[in-house]
């Protein structure tokens, strides 16, 4: 029987590491999400489980959207999709990064599960018939979990971003969560909130009738 006790975020260190070990089952993975925690961890180490403090997210009404990437989005270069490529989409943003990738190929596999069970989604960015760039990331009523985004174009990944906040949007989403915050997603409005607090909004999310 699974057991998800030790996937509890007040056991988080001071750097935010709640357990190590376990798997990545299905449902191993959406009781950590429920309970505010994350694996990350690289391809020679074991399974680590995380819950931050403070806790990166985007408000929903707080994305910040240059006018030049505006304009991007409004030109028509780029088409988006749904759930249409997410295989290329995680395996797009597992590619490419100079200092490695947490995305190994049992978290691929573990996602690509979560997709077919209708857990897991991608929003795909297409320049013609080529995959550009894209996000994923896993919902759970009304909280979404951004995993990663990449791009193959310029402002792929920025494109994709707004079409994903415009979607929590109009679907009610209340939270949309990104673990932790980096230089872009600071520039495109990302803020930190504390631990606490976020437990607190997570609880209130997960528990709304929202569909992706």
């Amino acid at each position: 029987m699974f057991t998800g006790s030790f996937l509890l975020p007040e056991l988080a260190d001071d750097l935010g590491l709640v357990a190590i070990g376990g798997d990545l089952r299905p449902e191993r993975l959406l009781h950590a999400y429920r309970s505010g925690i994350f694996p990350w961890y690289d391809e020679d180490g074991p399974i680590c489980w995380w819950s931050p403090d403070p806790r990166a997210i985007f408000e929903l009404d707080g994305l910040h959207i240059s006018r030049r990437l505006r304009r991007t989005v409004r030109s028509g270069r780029f088409q988006t999709t749904i759930n249409r490529d997410f295989a290329g989409v995680i395996r797009g943003c597992a590619e490419g990064r100079d200092d490695g990738t947490w995305i190994t190929t049992d978290m691929i596999a573990a996602y690509e599960r979560l997709h077919q069970l209708g857990h897991a989604h991608s929003l795909e960015v297409w320049h013609g018939d080529q995959l550009a760039g894209g996000i994923y990331g896993v919902a759970i009523g009304g909280f979404f979990a951004g995993e990663s985004m990449f791009h193959r174009a310029s402002n792929a990944s920025k494109v994709a971003l707004c079409h994903l906040v415009r979607r929590l949007q109009e679907r009610g989403f209340v939270l949309f969560d990104i673990q932790m915050a980096t230089r872009v997603t600071r520039q495109l409005g990302a803020v930190t909130i504390s631990r606490e607090e976020y437990l607190t909004r997570l609880q209130q999310a997960v528990g709304l009738p929202c569909k992706f």
